[in-house]
């Protein structure tokens, strides 16, 4: 498995887990402001990472080409 395979990878088993997040956040809107707002800083934080392991796939394809 080459660098760019593993980043892609990392980077859907993180999409993943911030789309739970983010479905957390909302469902607890209702019910615990406080955890919705908890899920949804652990959502941005890993959007931050995606946004990130975004530009390092990028990155590393033009260098590859």
């Amino acid at each position: 498995m080459n660098r760019i395979e593993k980043i892609k990878t990392h980077q859907d088993k993180l999409n993943s887990k911030y789309k739970r997040l983010i479905e957390q956040a909302y469902n607890f809107r209702q019910t615990d402001s406080a955890l919705s707002d908890i899920s949804e800083y652990k959502a941005i934080k890993l959007l931050n990472k995606l946004n990130r392991l975004k530009y390092l796939q990028r990155e590393t394809y033009q260098s590859a080409i």
